[in-house]
């Protein structure tokens, strides 16, 4: 339900309390979207949206009362190498707030159809360590429609909080080729995407042989990545874009073959320097080439409680695949 009389969330407290945004109205949810059929509506709405000549949602999902499924917990851990404990993986609670921008993008009044939108970067800031058992307020909405030399980019933004306090904060970039806002000159942030993770059904990128990345600092880690390790993650991660599920699928949406995950990259980086990572931190990371199932991929970098910079990279190190920095928070 939409409740534009809460847009403020001024007067609320405890763990539904609404965050604020000026100017936006709240979509109050009772329970999680399911992300798959909120993929298939979206693709089956997603012809004769206006693109970059519309306007974005004025508007932000809000899911209050999120409890952890430490079962589910636990597999995410184990399909991307981290450890259960008692603090929350950054990239999990990406993974829980991804349903609510899934539901924006499959919105009619979302500009751009889901077909096509590629997942060129993300970043996340960690404020505090997140416990386990702490109730938390989710929240989702989108901004930046700006232009980019192959179309256009939008930022699908999150946000978690524990009572009034906000510990998570996040933004994926998406990609949109074709046509930019009016008048529009490309930005100087944009992302060069010319083979990001395509973070919904279709365009897909070219998979192109990269320039001899060697990547920064020493090898950390080689990573042999089964064929199934799609369906792995989506079981876990509720992401079920078909070019992650079986090379059937994946070629009929122009890939030779399905590819991981960008976020399963993400998430696999960030567990292997787990015990290294600051209290409290950001992570920008920019998705480079897709990593094509099954394969062998590398980690190299150097990180420590400041901060570092990662990335995955093929197992000769010709193709860069993930490039990584992290920052910790002052």
């Amino acid at each position: 339900m939409t409740r534009p009389d809460l847009q403020s969330g001024r007067g609320a407290a405890g763990p539904d309390a609404l965050p604020s945004t000026p100017d936006l109205d709240v979509d109050l949810l009772d329970a999680p979207p399911q992300v798959a059929g909120t993929l298939v509506r979206g693709v089956a709405t997603g012809l004769g949206r206006p693109g970059a000549s519309g306007s974005l949602p004025a508007r932000r999902v809000v899911l209050p009362g999120v409890e952890q499924d430490v079962e589910r917990l636990a597999g995410f851990c184990a399909v991307t190498g981290g450890v259960l404990a008692d603090t929350l993986a950054t990239t999990w609670v990406h993974v829980l707030t991804f349903p609510l921008q899934v539901r924006l993008m499959a919105s009619r009044d979302f500009p751009f159809p889901m077909m096509g939108m590629v997942h060129v970067a993300n970043e996340m800031t960690l404020h505090r360590p997140v416990r386990v058992g702490e109730t938390l307020t989710l929240s989702s909405w989108a901004e930046a429609l700006a232009p980019h030399r192959k179309g256009s980019t939008v930022d699908l933004v999150g946000e978690a909080r524990v009572g009034e306090d906000v510990v998570w904060s996040g933004r994926s970039t998406y990609l949109v080729r074709g046509a930019r806002p009016q008048g529009a000159v490309p930005a100087d942030r944009e992302p060069d995407a010319a083979a990001g993770d395509t973070g919904q059904p279709g365009g897909a990128p070219q998979v192109e042989e990269g320039t001899g990345v060697t990547g920064p600092g020493p090898q950390l880690g080689v990573w042999r990545l089964p064929a199934d390790l799609g369906r792995s993650y989506a079981r876990v991660a509720g992401d079920v874009n078909p070019i992650h599920l079986s090379a059937l699928s994946a070629k009929a949406l122009g890939f030779p073959r399905a590819i991981a995950h960008g976020m399963w990259t993400h998430a696999r980086a960030l567990a292997a320097v787990q015990d290294r990572l600051p209290q409290a931190y950001t992570v920008s990371a920019q998705f480079l080439k897709p990593v094509l199932l099954p394969s062998t991929v590398v980690l190299r970098g150097a990180m420590s409680r400041r901060g570092g910079e990662l990335c995955v990279t093929s197992r000769d190190g010709s193709k860069e695949h993930l490039s990584m920095q992290v920052t910790a928070l002052p």
